[in-house]
């Protein structure tokens, strides 16, 4: 063992400690470009979109269905002793007004025609002058049960009537 201010000749104390062109980063940029690296390095996963303010409603406030666009049936008095309900059962049930837009995929009836029965609007379908289109979502189950018949499954129904 060396005493102290000797130096030992073994060839770890050979080595220089420290590089004299500047540290292991300029020794580094002389050996790779090191802009390129910099350029091409993964920087972590791309933040992700959200589209959840595109989907949801404008008004989060304002009721789903066609509440606004429609009318009890009860006000409507060619339809009293027509339908396969009870006369009371009427101010329960809502027909949409004409224009109203209906939702694709929406399930619907036309009180005029029970017989050709539920129906899937698609893009396009408006509630024309004289029908009287009731929706399913605005519809409690017994009650749409009552006019349509449990279980019927609905058509795809083409706004032009094809």
């Amino acid at each position: 063992m060396p005493r102290r201010g000797q130096h030992d000749s073994s060839p770890g104390d050979a080595r220089k400690p420290f590089s004299t062109e500047g540290g292991p980063e300029a020794r580094h940029a002389k050996t790779h470009d090191v802009r390129r690296e910099e350029a091409t390095r993964p920087k972590g996963p791309e933040p992700e979109e959200d589209f959840s303010a595109d989907l949801a409603p404008a008004d989060r406030d304002a009721p789903g269905g066609h509440q606004t666009e429609s009318v009890p049936a009860a006000d409507d008095k060619e339809l009293h002793g027509k339908l396969p309900i009870a006369a009371t059962e009427l101010a329960r049930l809502s027909v949409l007004e004409e224009g109203t837009q209906l939702e694709q995929g929406g399930t619907y009836v036309d009180l005029n025609d029970l017989a050709r029965g539920p129906f899937s609007a698609i893009g396009g379908h408006v509630a024309t002058r004289g029908s009287r289109i009731v929706a399913k979502r605005d519809t409690d189950y017994e009650l749409w049960n009552g006019l349509v018949g449990q279980g019927r499954e609905p058509e795809a129904e083409r706004p032009d009537g094809a």
